[in-house]
């Protein structure tokens, strides 16, 4: 009998099963929303290490859902406000009781709270979201940069903070450096939802009835609003980007071309005159976003 009949079959890992088997499904069905619904967030998320990756999309793809369910597929199958509110009341409930229990059987809820549970982080970040969720139901007509803020904070910062607690994952605690980490984590979620609002002025007004900016009529939008309206997002690309070196490496590098792609959204809206903002939806072609990204991935994740 020669050797090579002597040899044992290479052993093979055993199939996943149960509980580990659905928690595989979930985090591959929260892979699935990402690269379904966001170019410039999930070709970010890729440069991530696999831990961090699955945990940005175990995050976004909760906040997907819910905004879907706000004034998504939701509202185009015909339910009324009301009805999409109590849906939404029932995705909080079901997510604090997974919170609670590591389990649901909702697979978009079930990854998010593993996520959670593993990351350090619970009903503080989620309801400010959920509120904020809850606002957009009805028109939005903000009378105070206050009210503006509250409305940020709960829609876009609590995400950031929702993902650096994921990129802190095994790190000692730090409070002088989780301090300035949590500032340039709502700094840039903010400059980014404020980048939003303003590239759809046009669209959330007419179809929507909401005027996020404080005493911005879109229909007399000027360039002075929207050079404003730019430098402080400009000013909160700026803070955020002082602290993106700091980032582990195995997010650094996501994290910088994210704020680079939405950073040249910002300097294409300035260059874009203030009344056609709202006959158009500036983009950045394909072609730019994959030259911002591999610029960032040269430099090392510097933004």
């Amino acid at each position: 009998m020669t050797r090579t009949e002597h040899r044992r079959p290479a052993t093979q890992p055993a199939p996943a099963t149960g509980l580990a088997l659905y928690d595989r499904t979930a985090a591959e069905g929260s892979a699935r929303v990402i690269r379904a619904y966001s170019t410039s967030f999930g070709l970010a998320s890729r440069l991530c290490s696999p831990d961090v990756r699955e945990h940005l999309a175990e995050v976004y793809a909760l906040v997907r859902i819910a905004d879907e369910l706000v004034d998504g597929p939701a509202e185009e199958a015909g339910l009324p406000a009301e009805r999409r509110r109590e849906l939404l009341d029932a995705l909080e409930a079901e997510t604090e009781s997974a919170f609670e229990s590591g389990y649901s059987a909702n697979l978009v809820v079930h990854a998010f709270a593993r996520a959670a549970r593993r990351s350090g982080f619970d009903q503080e970040l989620t309801r400010p979201f959920f509120a904020s969720m809850r606002r957009d139901l009805d028109p939005i007509d903000f009378g105070s940069e206050r009210e503006l803020d509250e409305y940020v904070y709960g829609s876009a910062e609590v995400v950031g903070l929702m993902c650096l607690r994921g990129f802190a994952v095994g790190l000692p605690p730090a409070p002088e450096r989780d301090a300035r980490w949590e500032r340039g984590a709502r700094a840039l979620g903010s400059a980014f939802q404020r980048v939003n609002f303003l590239r759809d002025l046009g669209e959330d007004a007419a179809l929507r009835g909401r005027r996020y900016f404080p005493g911005v009529d879109p229909a007399r939008f000027s360039a002075a609003e929207q050079l404003r309206i730019l430098d402080g997002i400009d000013a909160e690309l700026a803070e955020a980007a002082a602290v993106i070196p700091e980032l582990p490496r195995g997010c650094r590098v996501a994290v910088a071309a994210a704020h680079g792609l939405f950073g040249e959204l910002s300097a294409r809206l300035r260059r874009t005159p203030a009344d056609e903002l709202l006959a158009q939806r500036v983009r950045v072609p394909a072609p730019r976003k994959l030259a911002i990204v591999a610029r960032v991935v040269a430099r090392g994740g510097r933004p």
